[in-house]
């Protein structure tokens, strides 16, 4: 996720970098407004008078083709937003297992302690396994600080990590009640909040394994490169030399709105304009690292050099 620190609408405005959408449109908005400039000099220069078509179709299409990609960035800015939400609610969650695990207990022995650790240190390790589990990038190092070598090994063929992870607290839970450290009622509490992070990332995998389907997406990319490529033939006899600004302005908006679609469609990635998972999991840690009473805690990244916070 970009960083603006500048809230200055000006600079803003004329801003060209990494993660506004000109640096994915950049060259199919060059092509365009090439052809332009060309259909313009035959048009105006060489005397092609032929390369005229009516403004009428252009005017109805266009308004239809703003409304579908209205609905279509609509549809995935909802998957953006329910993806934060949810990772919203695994923060407060992860927040709520600790305090039930650190107060819910019956005894203060040794193994009462080790336990407390325990469940707090995979509910870390959980947390970052997810955001590796929907990235599909593990790396095994980021993880390890959080389980034992025994556990980093079973955990290797796991093709569901998450989900093992979520199995071995429900497990460490059991074995509490049944050792007294735990009464029936703080288990079944905590059981509770287990099957509300299950549904967390249920909730996070249907996003990722579900896009927008791919007919609706190829529709969309069709349908705006046959207007702005048209588009020039449309214009030429009304704008003469000021065409190709118009078809500028047009081709920005029409590709800019349909690359913006397709950008937040999967809010997990790590796109400039994606979820900063990587942020959240560590103030997640910091967070579970002091109810432990650490004062080590892993420094808050902060962004890049590009203003990108992952």
């Amino acid at each position: 996720m970009i960083l603006r620190e500048d809230k200055s609408w000006l600079r803003l405005v004329f801003l060209v970098r990494r993660g506004t959408i000109i640096e994915a449109i950049w060259l199919r908005f060059l092509l365009v407004v090439g052809f332009a400039v060309a259909i313009t000099v035959a048009y105006e220069i060489y005397g092609f008078k032929d390369l005229n078509l009516t403004t009428a179709p252009f005017s109805i299409v266009g308004l239809a083709l703003s409304i579908f990609l209205g609905f279509r960035n609509n549809a995935a800015y909802d998957r953006f937003w329910e993806g934060r939400k949810l990772w919203g609610r695994l923060i407060n969650t992860s927040r709520s297992l600790t305090r039930q695990v650190l107060t819910f207990t019956e005894t203060d022995d040794e193994d009462t302690k080790a336990f407390q650790t325990r469940m707090v240190y995979r509910m870390m390790g959980y947390v970052h396994t997810l955001r590796h589990h929907l990235r599909k990038d593990f790396v095994d190092d980021e993880i390890r600080p959080f389980f034992s070598e025994d556990e980093m090994t079973a955990i290797q063929p796991e093709l569901n990590r998450p989900t093992a992870i979520l199995q071995w607290m429900a497990d460490d839970a059991r074995v509490a009640r049944q050792k007294g450290q735990l009464d029936t009622f703080h288990h079944v509490e905590i059981e509770r909040t287990l099957t509300t992070l299950t549904d967390i990332q249920g909730g996070c995998e249907r996003i990722k394994a579900t896009p927008i389907p791919l007919s609706h997406t190829a529709l969309t990319h069709r349908m705006v490169a046959a207007y702005l490529w048209l588009l020039p033939l449309g214009l030429i006899s009304t704008l003469d030399y000021l065409m190709p600004v118009m078809v500028a302005l047009l081709a920005y908006a029409f590709f800019g709105l349909d690359a913006l679609g397709e950008e937040l469609e999967d809010p997990f990635g790590t796109d400039c304009n994606d979820l900063p998972l990587g942020q959240i999991s560590i103030m997640v840690e910091q967070n579970l690292r002091q109810r432990l009473g650490e004062t080590d805690l892993p420094a808050q990244p902060g962004p890049n050099a590009l203003g990108v916070l992952l």
